[in-house]
């Protein structure tokens, strides 16, 4: 794991705890995300597989919930995780990829509904948590 050295005072980066059972069902057993959602509520990468089956099958709305789900989840879990409302959220932590994901999800599809200020404060989200997510989510 990187250590981040904040020079401005800001808040240190929140690092997710990682759910292994969540991951290894998705991986090694190759078990549904919708089943994986459901056993684990609260792991957001399993609500960001569903939101993207969903967009890329053309279900926007059905994409915007899935995403929005992920979304609230993973800010509860980042506040418990110390998150104060502000400062990164690393994405090369593997457990933060699920939110990072989830926000990426919600801005996209908030375009397609014409959410135009949800879509732009969702992308502006994820560039201030973290940079390396938007470039690498940003389409």
């Amino acid at each position: 794991m990187t250590t981040h050295t904040n020079l401005l005072g800001g808040p240190e980066p929140t690092y997710l705890p990682e759910n292994e059972e969540a991951y290894r069902l998705l991986g090694e057993e190759s078990v549904a995300p919708v089943e994986v959602a459901a056993k684990f509520p609260t792991f957001s990468l399993a609500w960001a597989l569903l939101a993207d089956e969903a967009f890329e099958r053309g279900a926007v709305v059905e994409s915007y919930a899935y995403a929005r789900t992920g979304y609230h989840r993973g800010l509860d879990a980042l506040r418990r995780a110390g998150w104060k409302g502000h400062g990164p959220v690393p994405w090369e932590h593997r457990a933060n990829r699920g939110f990072l994901r989830c926000l990426a999800g919600l801005a996209r599809a908030a375009g397609e509904i014409g959410e135009k200020d949800e879509n732009e404060r969702c992308w502006q989200f994820l560039q201030d948590s973290s940079a390396e997510a938007y470039a690498e989510l940003h389409g």
